[in-house]
Formats: structure tokens, sequence, C-alpha cells
């Protein structure tokens, strides 16, 4: 199969949006005499003019050898998808050897056959990130139509779609995260398939698709995503009591929160929220929703004790006995978020706060959905102001140095298996 190429005169790729570090490692491949290629996510954004969170390079460099050319500054990852991360500080750039071998049916379990870069491409899961960018020549390579389903702004699976779900289930919702993130339409013949392999998904590793799930609602499209979550019926099955309550009144206000969470996302330019923040946008509307039925309707006020049994156990119901069951490491800290938020708003309306709860390990978390909470709801404005104005004159910038921030305690790190 021959290529299309695209140089710069035709895609105008603006060559500022690629990190510099991408292009040093590029540089290095080819001076040790081997091919090499942005490719993936990051060329497709750079063609829609959005900058790339991620870059990743496929060459035909094994990664024992990559390996050699970076000495200390590579490290080999995987077993079942080898990687070589080439380290720049705290940044790492993501570099796969050409591959193939894809089987025809059923998980894949082995994929370190290596492979020409037609191979690779074919292997990839939808046109819009099987593009190469060759920084040599500054040119687009395109074998699977990749170019043209930019520009329509179609998603198109690359090969029969049945046989290409059901090797790698996860495409199903990757296919729904790229329709909420760039509004891209479904190509009819990829779309059609979606309901006959539904049910692949349960195949998946919980872990990749909690991935995913966490991924999208860091992402500034999350409300969209679940909407196509739960209008493909994705959503009964990963999250059943969750599909449920997105079918009441209370669905609409979670989907009011996700909402406000993703245009915090744009405004702070992908400052995003911390995930267990994000997490208890899904839960706290029934957190609401319950303490009214089991508390305020019999014209009892729930102490702080009572409401944290009620969190918890609405977390586990919802969140940990699913499919992809939450770590603890984020309901712990979800907890707290939410039960905060009746110290910052008590039932009583009496606001006496003590220095105590500002300098608790997961208060600037619980500001943060505050400040949602005031999005959502104009009510809570002037207390979030007020809190926010009393936390900045108690703790200094000094005594901010010695905790870690948020997003320190709870940080994550890219899954190796999936692609942008």
């Amino acid at each position: 199969m021959q290529p299309k190429i695209y140089f710069a005169k035709e895609h105008s790729i603006d060559i500022d949006l690629i990190d510099p570090d991408a292009l040093k490692v590029l540089e290095r491949l080819r001076e040790a005499g081997f091919i090499a290629y942005l490719v993936g996510g990051s060329v497709r954004d750079i063609l829609i003019k959005k900058k790339p969170k991620d870059f990743d390079i496929s060459t035909s460099a094994r990664p024992e050898q990559i390996k050699t050319i970076f000495n200390r500054q590579c490290i080999l990852i995987g077993r079942r998808f080898r990687l070589a991360h080439i380290r720049f500080g705290h940044k790492i750039i993501e570099v796969s050897t050409f591959r193939t071998g894809e089987n025809d049916c059923g998980l894949i379990v082995q994929d370190n056959e290596w492979g020409t870069p037609e191979q690779d491409v074919l292997r990839r899961d939808f046109t819009i990130n099987g593009l190469f960018y060759d920084s040599s020549n500054q040119s687009i390579i395109d074998y699977v139509g990749g170019w043209e389903d930019i520009k329509t702004h179609t998603l198109r699976i690359i090969g029969e779609p049945h046989i290409r779900f059901k090797q790698d289930p996860v495409r199903l919702l990757r296919l729904l995260k790229f329709k909420a993130r760039f509004g891209f339409h479904i190509d009819p013949l990829t779309e059609e398939v979606i309901s006959d392999c539904r049910e692949e998904i349960r195949k998946s590793s919980p872990a990749r698709i909690l991935e995913e799930i966490l991924r999208m609602l860091e992402s500034g499209a999350s409300a969209p995503f679940f909407k196509l979550l739960a209008e493909f019926n994705f959503l009964s099955i990963l999250f059943p009591r969750l599909m449920q309550a997105m079918r009441t009144v209370k669905g609409k206000i979670i989907f009011h929160y996700l909402t406000c969470a993703d245009k915090l996302y744009h405004h702070k330019e992908k400052n995003t929220l911390d995930r267990a923040v994000l997490s208890s946008c899904l839960i706290f509307p029934l957190l609401e929703q319950e303490l009214k039925h089991q508390f305020l309707d019999k014209d009892k006020v729930p102490h702080i004790g009572e409401i944290t049994i009620v969190a918890s156990t609405l977390i586990k119901e919802y969140l940990i006995q699913a499919f992809s069951h939450f770590p603890r490491r984020i309901t712990s800290m979800m907890v707290s978020i939410m039960v905060s938020q009746y110290r910052m708003t008590p039932f009583s309306g009496k606001r006496h706060y003590r220095e105590k709860m500002f300098r608790h390990k997961d208060f600037e978390l619980a500001l943060r959905f505050l400040k949602l909470r005031a999005l959502v709801d104009v009510e809570y404005v002037d207390i979030y102001t007020s809190i926010r104005n009393q936390y900045r004159q108690l703790i200094r910038p000094d005594d901010r140095k010695h905790h870690p921030s948020p997003k320190q305690r709870s940080g994550k790190r890219k899954p190796s298996q999936t692609h942008t």
C-alpha cells in the first residue's frame, strides 16, 4: 500500500505546537540510522490546531536499541506491549517500535511482533489516529485516509469493525471519547456494530476502563461523554446504579455538575481538577437527595458522623460495587470532600469555622468542590468567596510549601497500553 504524502504547504502545521524534546528524540533516532515518526493523537491534535498533551513516537528501532541510544535517560516498560520512556525531567516522551501481527479474533494477549510503518498503522484504532509526521521534511504520511477524515470530522475505525472492537473492546469507549471531545460524527459502518459489540466491554480490563473514565472526567468533555455512555447503554454495564440515577431528576443535576467542571477546565486552560473532586460530581447530588430522604424530611438534622456513613455507603453502591470499582485512594478523598461541604455549609446555617478545618489535608479539594457548587447554584457564591478569602489569609504562601498539593498526593501516571 502506497501512502499519501502531504507536505508543509498543504497541512500548514504550526511547528510551535510540537514539543522541542519530541523533535530531539526524533532527530537522535534518525541520526542512529532508524526511521522515526511522530504518531497518533499528537499528529491529530496539531492538525486541528490544538496543543497536544502527549507526544508519542514510533520507530524502526527495537526497545533495546532505543535503550542503547538514550542510555540512562531511557526506561523500558511493559511486557505485553514493550515501550521506551525517554525522560526529560518530569516529562516523558513515549517511544514504541513499529509492530505487526494482530490476530483476527479475540483479545490481543501478545503484542511484541515487530513490523513496518504500514503494518503498524493498520493496527491502530481510528483513522484520525493513524497519521505519521516526519519532522525531517515536515510531511504527513497517511496510509488509512485519516487526513480526509479529519477534514470531514469523521470517526472511522481502521479495518473491519466487528473484528477490531473484539480485539480490544476499550476501543468502543475511545470512539465515544473522541466524539465527545471533538464533536466528530461516527462513520455509519462503524456505528452500526456498536450495539452488536457492546457486551464485549465486559472482557476488558477494569483498570483500563476506569482510566478511560477518569481521563474523560478530566478532559473538559465529561458531560457529553457520560451522555454518550448512557445513550449507547455502556453506563448500564459499567455503572448500573449510576445509570438508574441518571434517568431521574438528580441525573440532570449530575450532568450540571459535569458541565460546570468542563467549563472550569476550559477557563483554566487545562488546569484540571483533581480526580476525587471530579468523581464527587457523580455522587454529591445523590448524597443531597439521600440526606433529605433519611433525615430532613423527618425533621432530623444529621450530624457529621451520619453524613460520613451515608456518603461512604453511596460510593460503595455506585462506584465500588461496579465493573470498574474506584480505588480507595480516590474514594476516601471523595468522602472527605463531600462531608466537608456540610462543615462549610451546615444545615443549621451557622458558619463558625475553626482553624483546624482550614488545615485539614483535603481542605483545598473540598474548597474546589465548593467552587463547583457555586457554579451550579449561585446561592453558594458568597459563601465560597468568604471561605476562600479566610483560607488565603490564614494559610500563608510559606505554609503551603511544606504541604504537598492535592495533585502531588493523588498523582497519576499514563498507562502504557493506550494511545491518546
